[in-house]
């Protein structure tokens, strides 16, 4: 089940004021190309990628199981430009093939348990192009994400301002669970998430596992090599061979 601040209309309204455009957005856009290609987002969220690449001309549909984010999506500017579904990384299935399928916002986080990794991956494989290019983003394990989670905010909406407080609640190997509160006008919401925080190593042998040729990592949305010390992000572009 996705979280509550996916799942909640009033919640899902605040989502691109809290993720809004930005230079992993930018990265995945350019990511598509020029010219009109066929693009799958999973975890697509409101779409905020998926609808400016529609806007370019490319034949875009948006993946995501929270249908709160969906409908925000569709009612969202270049949101009819978009084929919306609902649905997880490990359980779609259509009938297209995609030259380039993405996650964008850590939603490859989300995949807890090295199954659930690995049937998304074969699934997404499935679903590209031959050489068609899966990319990815994960936080680096190795820096201090009970300290940089527990922090707090405030979204400026048109109704006022929104404070947020995130508070880390446990870490347990590689997964941290946190929640979020929300102090709205008519009361508080809380959204707890759990997300995995995958060595590279172990990443890249589910990768290769599941038949993928590993193309690039990254370590930062400039494109800069990848800092196992220092790096916030592990950027990853991995190809579909056959």
């Amino acid at each position: 089940m996705a979280d509550a601040h996916y799942e909640l209309p009033e919640l899902a309204a605040l989502y691109d004021i809290d993720s809004g455009w930005s230079e992993d957005r930018a990265f995945y856009l350019d990511l598509a190309g020029a010219e009109p290609s066929r693009v799958l987002e999973i975890g697509c969220g409101t779409g905020l990628v998926s609808r400016a690449m529609a806007a370019r001309g490319h034949r875009v549909t948006g993946l995501d199981p929270a249908r709160a984010m969906l409908d925000s999506g569709r009612r969202a500017p270049h949101g009819d430009r978009v084929h919306w579904i609902e649905a997880t990384a490990q359980d779609f299935s259509l009938a297209d093939r995609f030259d380039l399928i993405f996650m964008t916002g850590h939603a490859f986080q989300v995949l807890l348990e090295d199954d659930d990794v690995s049937n998304a991956l074969t699934n997404i494989r499935r679903h590209l192009a031959p050489r068609g290019v899966f990319a990815f983003e994960t936080r680096n394990p190795v820096l201090r994400w009970e300290a940089i989670f527990h922090t707090t905010g405030t979204l400026a909406t048109e109704t006022g301002p929104v404070p947020v407080q995130w508070r880390v609640l446990w870490r347990r190997g590689d997964i941290i669970r946190f929640d979020t509160h929300y102090q709205l006008a008519d009361g508080e919401r809380i959204s707890e998430s759990t997300l995995r925080f995958m060595p590279l190593d172990r990443l890249t042998e589910l990768l290769i596992a599941t038949g993928f040729d590993v193309s690039a990592i990254f370590g930062d949305w400039d494109r800069s090599a990848f800092d196992p010390a220092t790096s916030r992000e592990i950027i990853v572009l991995a190809t579909n061979p056959a």
